[in-house]
């Protein structure tokens, strides 16, 4: 159980930060930043969530995402789980269930989620670009974080691959999944996503800061 009774202790004042070992290392470390960044993954999930609810609010199809808002509350609570095995590094020898590590089905179920909602969709005929409703805009800000995510814990696995548990970059790659689709299902089911199309702007007059 944890129990915060005092918010600020000083002790990273020196530009190091304390592990789930108790090992103390620097703030810039790759350890640092790979948690780091599920931590801004999940928060975009808490803005993702609100921006949901208000469409649905609003007359969107608040069926689906009260279901999506479900889902990304227990993404939620799992991205807590990705961050303490990530800020924990695994100790040679160490026994299963000792520690707190993401595990298979928690992914799984990520997969059984996508393809429920896939099911919804036509096939793309074009790349998507971010936007559509405000529920779709938040969801895929929170994509785009969850493959910050994914690439810090890479570069992780890379350098420290033996204390890093590889589970937590195949859960952090399917939620990207995850909320992709999720944003083109609060695009009306797809109905109302932006699509890319490629050089739309070009030879369409010289470009800024041209001269005359």
């Amino acid at each position: 159980m944890v129990k915060l009774t005092k918010i600020y202790t000083r002790s990273g004042d020196d530009g190091t930060t304390g592990l789930g070992s108790g090992a103390r290392v620097l703030k810039t470390s790759v350890r640092v930043e790979a948690y780091g960044s599920v931590d801004e993954a999940n928060a975009f999930l808490g803005v993702a969530i609100v921006a949901c609810e208000q469409q649905a609010a609003q007359g969107g199809a608040d069926d689906v995402l009260g279901s999506i808002v479900s889902t990304l509350k227990r993404c939620q609570n799992d991205l807590f789980d990705v961050g303490a095995d990530l800020c924990t590094p695994i100790e040679k020898d160490e026994q299963a269930g000792a520690r707190l590590r993401v595990i298979a089905p928690q992914t799984k179920a990520l997969e059984r989620d996508i393809d429920t909602l896939n099911a919804r969709l036509g096939a793309l005929t074009s790349f998507v670009l971010p936007g559509g409703s405000t529920g779709a805009a938040a969801l895929h800000v929170a994509r785009a974080q969850a493959r910050r995510a994914e690439r810090g814990i890479v570069a992780l696995l890379q350098v420290e691959a033996d204390a890093t548990n590889p589970e937590t970059v195949r859960y952090v790659n399917r939620l990207s999944d995850l909320l992709f689709v999720m944003a083109r299902v609060a695009n009306s089911d797809g109905a109302d996503d932006v699509l890319w199309e490629p050089g739309q702007s070009q030879g369409q007059g010289k470009s800024p800061g041209a001269n005359d």
